[in-house]
Order: structure tokens, then sequence, then C-alpha cells
């Protein structure tokens, strides 16, 4: 079998020149071999807390065999995004948080041209879930949010898990120190055996020195805010805004709310036409890399391309 091609996008500039940080991305395409031609569909994939675009083992190319491009970034605070010690977990606002998204999904959409486009897909695991959700449901961004074929949710940050909420006044504290040193850097550690059952994953997770489990008072208050507007129904999708949803659930994950993202799943039902839920017994946090993980990247794969193949009006460019 053809292999994907994997490239190294040139450093992508911050939305807010003041800022002055470069992102680093990549893009995994299908083989240039491919019988079927280029490609079938886009993904644009939102990383985690605490990790980069470059974790996600065989997925992306997984997904590249099968004729779905995928693009990804370091986001703002991880992976080889940082630069130095103080850009550590340094996410800045919330606003920040989703400007600099849109912005890259953004310029991974083509301009109309009357020829056929494939049609974009978005995806965030974790904490990328978590902003994904609160850009699409965002006032300024729902023209991006129509733009986008399909949303795909890996084990979304939409609460803790029961017994794994932090004290409320940790929280408090977090937040009174946060408004007086809002750069201050705080190590928050998640058990990596949450993250998956494979021992050698753990291992391979612990050794990497790019997941550096340290946050901003500043970036963590965020997180942790945006966490709350979606569990306590602050953030709502507008009916019809996304035309498809998918939500990968793993029922033994202990580092996000399992139920609280089926309950934010039977909430949408009447805002998004085409819903679908796929639970993975006894899987924990990361999907993609569980024992197994074949059948979650093949679920994928499959629910993208059932919305791509004859689908006229999505890969035709009208966006």
């Amino acid at each position: 079998m053809p292999s994907s091609k994997q490239k190294q996008l040139p450093p992508s500039p911050s939305p807010s020149p003041s800022h002055g940080t470069h992102f680093t991305a990549k893009m995994l395409t299908p083989p240039a071999s491919q019988p079927d031609g280029p490609a079938k569909a886009k993904l644009i994939f939102l990383h985690g807390f605490s990790d980069h675009i470059n974790r996600y083992y065989t997925l992306f190319p997984s997904l590249a065999g099968r004729g779905i491009a995928v693009y990804g970034f370091d986001q703002r605070g991880w992976g080889r995004s940082v630069k130095k010690p103080a850009d550590k977990g340094a996410t800045g606002p919330t606003s920040q948080v989703l400007s600099e998204i849109a912005s890259f999904i953004e310029a991974q959409i083509p301009e109309p041209d009357g020829r056929p486009h494939p049609p974009v897909f978005a995806m965030g695991h974790s904490n990328g879930g978590c902003n994904l959700l609160h850009l699409i449901a965002s006032p300024e961004h729902q023209d991006l949010a129509r733009k986008l074929r399909g949303v795909l949710l890996e084990t979304p940050f939409i609460g803790f898990a029961e017994g794994e909420e932090p004290s409320r006044l940790k929280v408090f504290a977090g937040r009174l120190v946060g408004r007086l040193l809002p750069k201050q850097h705080l190590v928050h550690k998640i058990p990596l055996d949450y993250m998956s059952r494979d021992p050698k994953v753990v291992k391979d997770m612990e050794e990497d020195q790019l997941c550096h489990d340290t946050g901003t008072l500043e970036g963590l208050a965020g997180t942790l805010d945006r966490s709350i507007a979606l569990s306590t129904g602050q953030v709502k999708l507008q009916k019809g805004l996304v035309r498809s949803m998918w939500f990968g659930l793993g029922t033994a994950d202990k580092a996000v709310g399992y139920e609280a993202s089926k309950k934010w799943y039977g909430d949408l039902k009447d805002e998004v036409e085409d819903m679908e839920l796929k639970e993975y017994a006894d899987w924990r946090h990361c999907l993609h890399a569980e024992i197994g993980k074949e059948e979650f990247y093949k679920d994928i794969a499959d629910w993208i391309l059932a919305r791509s193949d004859s689908e006229d009006d999505a890969t035709k460019s009208k966006l």
C-alpha cells in the first residue's frame, strides 16, 4: 500500500501580531497514487492539554491512507510551539485561544473558485474538544462553523470524572493568585494510567519531554471556565449550525467526565440533525492510543467518508 505523505508546514504566525508567536503545524495527505485521486475530505485536528500534534501515533497516517488529509498544529503553550520555559502552558485568555484555532481552520478552507473541493471536518481531543465546542458555539465564529461539514469529539473535556474534581478551596485560591500573577506556572499532572491501558503508551508519554504538564494560572482558569460553561449549559449550539457531529467516549475514562459528555450529547439532539455516539467499553482517555485503537481509526474514517462521498453540496466549493 502506498504511504501517505507527511509534511511539516511552515510556522504559522499568531493572528495577533503583537504576540509574535509562531506555531508548529503539520499536514498528512493521501498517497499520490491513490486510485480515487486527491483527498476525499480534510480533517483539522486539535490536540488536548499538555499534548502536541505528534502524539497521535498512527491515527493520522491511517486516515490519510483512506483519502482524508489531516492538518494540525501545536497550540500556544504546548509542544514545539514552546520556545522558552516561560511559554509553557501560556495559552492566553479564551478569546485568544479561540481566535488562533479559528485562524488555523480558516487557512485550510479554500476560497470559492467554482471548482470542486473536499469537505472540511474538525476534530478535537480532550481539551481540544472543549475548545472546538466553544469555537462553533461562539457568535463571532458562526460563519466558520457553517463551513464545516462535520465535527468530531474524542473524549472531550466537558466536565471532570466523578471524584476527580478540584476542591473549591483550590480553585478559589488559584483564581485569587491568578489575578495578581496570571503568568505564574502551576504543574497539573493527570495520572498517566488514566490515558491508556497499553503500558507501552504510558511509558512513551512519561518519557515525552514535550508533555510538560505545566499551565499558567490564567490558562488553567480559562480551561476550567470553558469546561464549566459547557457542563452547566451556559454554552449551547445554535440549532442547525452544525450539520453532523460524532462523539467518541471511553467508558473507563477518568481524565474527563464520561457522564458529562453523554449528557451534552443527549442535550444536542434537537440542535444537530445528524448525531452519532460511539462508546468504547473499558477504554480510557486516549482512544487513539488504546489497545484495539484500529477500531477507533476505522470508525472515524467511515463516519467522515460517509458524509463526503456523493455529497454534492459538500464537495463543491460554496464556502
